[in-house]
């Protein structure tokens, strides 16, 4: 399926539906693919946006997590949206995060996969190996559970990415920003309803760092996965999208007087 991109002054996104927003923010090597079952579920629901976050176009003094959090910001000022529901998965999740914490007001829940933010295993210290295809061929299928989901154009893709030298700078300064933006100390602020779905097989950030964000965020509610990595809404799409509309849902329910 392939779906329109549109553009807005600086901003480039994919809308489809309507609804309530459904904002999805991709991770480091995101990519509209990893949202594609996600999409056509939602899109039946909710007005689901994903825009393109400019991981490989911003300068380097703002290529940060707190620099993709201040362009979320300008983009959902750009398309004037409220009630949002804002999803991340893994650096994405940790904008997510970031933004949710500076500009609550127009935040309705925040759904966390995978995120960074507390604690996640980077690509290794001999990353990025330029010009190694089986290394990185490898190092993409440590994402998922099933190596199997690390297709040809998945790897295509990171490999092209890490095998331009300015790009890989700017992926390595945004692994090393989410490393430093520890967030433990101010997520008790964040006061809107929070699901978070996690791999019971993530090894970037594994199921102990769900069970800290679950601790930390006051009104948050922890769904694990089996046999599922770091990115649960590619590789068990139906049981992902099945936790997120049942949460969606009950947001929506009028609250019952005891």
């Amino acid at each position: 399926m392939e779906y329109e991109i549109k553009q807005q002054d600086k901003f480039r996104f994919i809308e489809e539906g309507n609804g309530e927003p459904l904002v999805l923010l991709h991770g480091l090597f995101g990519a509209l693919s990893n949202f594609r079952t996600l999409i056509e579920y939602f899109k039946q629901h909710n007005k689901v946006i994903v825009p393109m976050l400019p991981l490989l176009e911003m300068d380097i003094l703002h290529t940060s997590v707190g620099g993709l959090a201040k362009f979320v910001h300008k983009f959902l000022d750009a398309r004037v949206l409220d009630k949002v529901h804002l999803m991340g998965n893994s650096l994405g999740g940790h904008v997510a995060l970031v933004h949710t914490l500076k500009h609550p007001e127009r935040i309705k829940s925040l759904i966390l996969t995978g995120s960074s933010g507390l604690f996640e295993n980077g690509m290794g210290d001999s990353y990025p190996k330029r010009g190694d295809y089986e290394y990185i061929k490898k190092k993409t299928e440590l994402t998922f559970y099933d190596p199997n989901t690390a297709t040809k154009e998945l790897v295509d893709e990171v490999y092209s990415i890490t095998n331009n030298r300015l790009k890989a700078i700017k992926i390595i300064a945004l692994a090393k920003s989410a490393i430093r933006n520890n967030l433990g100390e101010e997520l008790n602020q964040i006061k809107q309803p929070t699901l978070l779905v996690w791999g019971n097989n993530d090894t970037i950030t594994p199921p102990f760092v769900a069970r800290e964000f679950n601790k930390l965020i006051p009104n948050s509610e922890l769904h694990f996965i089996d046999k599922c990595g770091h990115a649960p809404m590619m590789e068990v799409p139906d049981e992902f999208n099945a936790i997120l509309h049942k949460f969606l849902k009950k947001l929506n329910e009028p609250a019952t007087v005891g």
